[in-house]
């Protein structure tokens, strides 16, 4: 798996036949994928959240050595969305104080920040998957499944996946949206609690 920001629901149902995970950490940087980004349902739709990067003058970056950017107050601005969005859900009071550092703390590189993101996600939802990191990059992995590059924010989010199994759940706006698949783990997190686990059995 590519690391990713608070990832869909897609990419976790990956971890599920999978034991234990691998975190590829010697890829270069791909922009407009969810290394960066997510997506929530707000009261107005979807809405992408971006963090944002230094870029380097070079034409591939690490993304071990990616910084953040933080000359735009974007934790601040993807705080009130969530907030926005999920405070009316049953779960948001509930985890919102384990995930605040991250909307806090100043984490200086991409990939860490995003490792933190998701053994947070892992330990508070109480998903059982022990994620390890890439030892070297290899373009085709043997005897494994590999994630890398086929879910992506540019690809449908309808999701033509035969193997992507996750059941539909309760989302706080489906009365106006009716139920928007493959969002951003948080949005699960937020509306099912413990329970999330549930939608991928």
């Amino acid at each position: 798996m590519s690391t990713a920001y608070f990832p869909p629901v897609q990419y976790i149902s990956k971890f599920f036949p999978a034991y234990p995970v691998v975190m590829e950490k010697h890829e270069h940087f791909c922009k407009q994928s969810y290394r960066n980004r997510c997506t929530i349902l707000t009261a107005n739709g979807l809405l992408d959240l971006v963090v944002p990067v230094v870029r380097s003058a070079q034409p591939k970056t690490l993304i071990t050595e990616l910084p953040i950017a933080y000359d735009t107050p974007w934790q601040k601005l993807h705080f009130k969305a969530i907030e926005s969005a999920y405070r009316k859900s049953p779960f948001y009071e509930y985890y919102i104080d384990d995930l605040m550092p991250f909307f806090t703390r100043h984490y200086p590189y991409l990939y860490d920040f995003n490792m933190q993101i998701m053994q947070t996600v892992c330990r508070i939802a109480r998903l059982p998957f022990a994620i390890e990191e890439s030892e070297a990059y290899e373009h085709s992995p043997a005897d494994t499944f590999d994630f890398r590059s086929s879910i992506h924010p540019k690809k449908s989010r309808q999701v033509n996946d035969e193997n992507f199994v996750a059941a539909p759940y309760t989302q706080v706006f489906a009365d106006k949206f009716g139920f928007q698949p493959n969002l951003s783990i948080l949005d699960l997190l937020f509306n099912m609690g413990s329970d999330a686990i549930t939608v991928f059995l």
